[in-house]
């Protein structure tokens, strides 16, 4: 398995490299590749929240837990005394860092559910519409943020099944098979519930018409030029 520097590093450099395509193709203007490389670096962290303690679901954790703290402040700073905020902050941050934490753990394996490209495309499903919803992107960038996540996710998943072929010996390890798959073959119900919960947030993202659209202007574009150059 590759370790946690070659995950973010080679997700960073994939990024990069679609987001250059992405400007070529006019989906996007420069000052919006650091972002969504931003994003597809998140993506190449995302597949290993399932395993215990590692950096990825730390962050991730305390990343939820922050979001609650400034949740409480804002919704509630008005209603309580600063000491009962406090309060009520600090117990959020523990529910979360540590209680939710110590939930999640108990019902994920490490390379189960979260380690398949149903995921990833869950995790697409899912920022396309935190973009849309809650940040207000347009639906064009939306469905970009959502697809760099997906990048990034399945650049991991390659990254893990590549590690698991040891090409001194020419034999592959056990581990190979356990990271890109469809959907975990061995929690039926986990991946029966990460499906519903996909279909449902498609249904609830924007229709990606105007993604398709702008992809298909982008080549019938570069086809004319070509075309132009032949003759």
């Amino acid at each position: 398995m590759a370790n946690f520097k070659a995950h973010v590093s080679i997700a960073a450099a994939v990024s990069s490299v679609a987001a250059l395509v992405a400007v070529d193709a006019r989906l996007i203007d420069g000052a919006d590749a650091p972002w969504l490389i931003f994003l597809g670096t998140i993506g190449g962290m995302l597949p290993d929240i399932d395993a215990n303690n590692s950096k990825p679901v730390k962050l991730l954790f305390n990343a939820l837990a922050l979001l609650g703290v400034t949740a409480v402040w804002v919704i509630f700073r008005n209603s309580y005394a600063q000491q009962s905020l406090l309060l009520g902050a600090t117990a959020t941050y523990v529910g979360i860092r540590y209680g939710l934490f110590n939930l999640f753990n108990s019902f994920t394996e490490h390379r189960g559910v979260f380690h398949s490209l149903l995921a990833a495309v869950f995790f697409a499903c899912l920022m396309t519409c935190i973009s849309f919803y809650f940040l207000q992107w347009d639906i064009l960038h939306a469905w970009l943020n959502g697809l760099f996540v997906a990048i990034g996710f399945v650049v991991h998943l390659l990254l893990d099944e590549l590690y698991s072929v040891d090409l001194s010996n020419t034999r592959m390890k056990k581990s190979f098979g356990t990271a890109l798959k469809l959907f975990s073959y061995r929690n039926i119900p986990a991946s029966a519930l990460m499906t519903v919960c996909t279909i449902a947030l498609y249904w609830l993202a924007p229709p990606p018409t105007p993604l398709l659209k702008v992809w298909q202007a982008a080549h019938w574009d570069q086809y004319l030029s070509q075309a132009k150059l032949c003759q």
